[in-house]
């Protein structure tokens, strides 16, 4: 059975990379026959900043809050990129050390000194995972910061890639630091005059720190208005540069490969081919995803249950052939 799981995974994978050579069916096609997916709860498409369509599945709806799981890692590397910008942060080449030296172990590894922000944005920090088997002893333990920072090092800093929300949260510790606000007091004023993005909810850790890539809450149609944000080269809908087009270009610059998909990283952005297009994409535990299809100046939209697993399933594969049919529609041939 493991054989044939494996070789149906492996088909999915092809689907969803190659480009439809069967006659492609319309949009509104395509998202009625997505009732299929038992756990899909909406779905968004948008192109040229104009919805084309969107559904809501299985009780699901456009306008309720969801948890966007760790596809908020993407928002607060986009934070951290908004810092860089202002000069509230160096760059992505600053060692992270100075910035959270209360918090270092009392005889901290010389590694830790030689660890970027650059280098937890791409995931490639070195230390070991807070994610998977790990995850619930990191947010059960009393400080979370000083936690990640002293665990053992799998790797060398700028080695491969170790997915770790630990990572993001250490990004999120450091913008509070350096700012003196909270993340999500900083997600009001730097993303906040973007018309429709809004964080609903945030949870915290015991030293009160708003959790760096996990349990945010929003709607997909404000999950939506991040994406159009990058998509829109960082100006918001009415204008006004929120995020610099040099810092989009570096997010979804490939530094890494996943080691569970082999999708590329950026900084805070998967990269891959679906449907014959270069896609830059944001994943959430459950089938949280937000595309963005530059080429084709296309933003999608994805929830789903929050509590089911997408990859190890084979879910997110699906959600990528979904993707590459809507990509396939007449609707979105002319460009």
């Amino acid at each position: 059975m493991k054989h044939v799981w494996r070789i149906g995974v492996l088909l999915l994978a092809w689907l969803a990379a190659a480009p439809a050579v069967h006659a492609a069916e319309a949009l509104p096609v395509v998202l009625d026959n997505a009732t299929g997916l038992p756990t899909l709860r909406t779905v968004i498409v948008a192109r040229h900043g104009t919805v084309l369509a969107e559904r809501g599945y299985h009780g699901g709806r456009e306008d309720r809050a969801t948890n966007i799981k760790s596809a908020s890692k993407t928002v607060v590397a986009a934070l951290v990129g908004i810092a860089i910008d202002r000069g509230v942060l160096e760059g992505v080449d600053q060692p992270i050390a100075p910035l959270l030296k209360d918090d270092l172990p009392a005889r901290p590894d010389p590694r830790l000194s030689r660890i970027t922000i650059g280098h937890l944005l791409s995931m490639q920090a070195g230390l070991a995972r807070t994610s998977g088997p790990n995850y619930g002893r990191w947010v059960g333990s009393r400080d979370w910061v000083r936690y990640v920072l002293a665990q053992p090092f799998e790797d060398v800093p700028g080695g491969g890639m170790l997915y770790s929300t630990g990572s993001t949260h250490l990004l999120s510790a450091i913008l509070t630091r350096v700012t003196g606000k909270s993340t999500l007091q900083l997600s009001r004023e730097w993303l906040g005059p973007q018309p429709g993005f809004a964080v609903t909810a945030w949870a915290r850790d015991p030293q009160g720190v708003y959790f760096g890539g996990n349990q945010m809450s929003m709607t997909p149609r404000s999950l939506l208005t991040f994406g159009e944000l990058f998509r829109n080269g960082g100006r918001s809908a009415g204008g006004r540069q929120l995020l610099s087009v040099r810092w989009i270009a570096a997010s979804w610059v490939p530094r890494t490969r996943s080691v569970f998909t082999g999708d590329g990283y950026g900084y805070g952005w998967f990269a891959r081919r679906i449907g014959g297009q270069d896609v830059r994409f944001a994943w959430g535990y459950g089938g949280q995803m937000l595309y963005v299809v530059p080429a084709l100046d296309l933003v999608v939209v994805m929830t789903s249950n929050p509590d089911q697993p997408s990859g190890s399933s084979g879910y997110l594969l699906e959600l990528h052939a979904l993707l590459a049919r809507i990509i396939a529609t007449p609707e979105l041939a002319t460009r």
